[in-house]
């Protein structure tokens, strides 16, 4: 055992990193610039309307939710596309016959999507402090939720972009699935102002989990306990990684 090899983690990593800097207006422009008219409309929209929710103003209540909305779908989008063309190109075998092994490779490459979702979602907070006044009542649990949620989605995106097999599969998750649970998450109202039975049905999104979280680290306030959504996202983490390890040790559209 002679520990990781730095030097392939953060050739991974450097070169995803200056892929982003290559389509810096696709990259990181084009989502602040979507979540701040997101922030624009909802807020003039149903925020002239709803004054508070809690203790909280609209418009200061909408931002851990568009954060969220943007961290997960930058995440996948990121870490998927990061390990899709790799296997497009082919170059993907010259990476499993190199001296790294699977868990580096899975850093270098989680690790660079995880780090663009976290900038993006920090310049979302900064854009969001112009608009509305922020409070964050619990700083560290806010970076913990931050760093966890784009690490875990990360590696979401790294499984989806080794089972995709063309561009429209690469999508089809995120457009699909992840961007409506998102919405129907909580991220632009409380779980607690739906009749019954649709905030039961509701706690069966494990998006709602995640913003009520996110959301308890900006006011203190959630809709589920926060040992509740921490337990489900560390859950979600342990199962992603469990299946990135059996998709390299049985070389799941890998080797073929």
């Amino acid at each position: 055992m002679t520990g990781l090899n730095r030097h392939g983690i953060w050739a991974i990593y450097k070169f995803e990193m200056a892929r982003t800097m290559r389509t810096f207006w696709q990259s990181i422009a084009t989502p602040v610039i979507t979540t701040s008219l997101y922030f624009i409309v909802f807020g003039g929209a149903i925020g002239s309307r709803i004054d508070t929710i809690g203790d909280v103003n609209y418009g200061s209540f909408l931002v851990p939710g568009l954060i969220m909305l943007s961290l997960l779908t930058q995440s996948i989008a990121n870490a998927s596309i990061g390990i899709y063309f790799p296997k497009f190109t082919g170059t993907v075998f010259e990476l499993l016959s190199a001296p790294i092994s699977a868990l580096e490779m899975v850093i270098g490459f989680v690790g660079a999507a995880a780090t663009k979702s976290v900038v993006i979602g920090l310049i979302i907070l900064v854009t969001s402090a112009l608009f509305v006044p922020l409070r964050i009542d619990h700083p560290l649990a806010m970076i913990a939720f931050l760093l966890l949620t784009s690490i875990t989605f990360s590696m979401f995106g790294f499984i989806i972009g080794i089972w995709a097999k063309g561009f429209e599969q690469l999508n089809i998750v995120p457009a699909l699935l992840v961007t409506p649970l998102t919405f129907l998450g909580g991220a632009f109202y409380s779980v607690d102002m739906l009749p019954q039975p649709w905030r039961t049905v509701s706690l069966f999104n494990p998006v709602v989990y995640l913003v009520s979280g996110f959301r308890w680290s900006f006011f203190g306030q959630g809709d589920v306990s926060i040992g509740l959504s921490l337990g489900v996202t560390a859950a979600f983490l342990v199962l992603c990684l469990g299946l990135i390890v059996a998709i390299f040790r049985t070389g799941y559209r890998l080797k073929n």
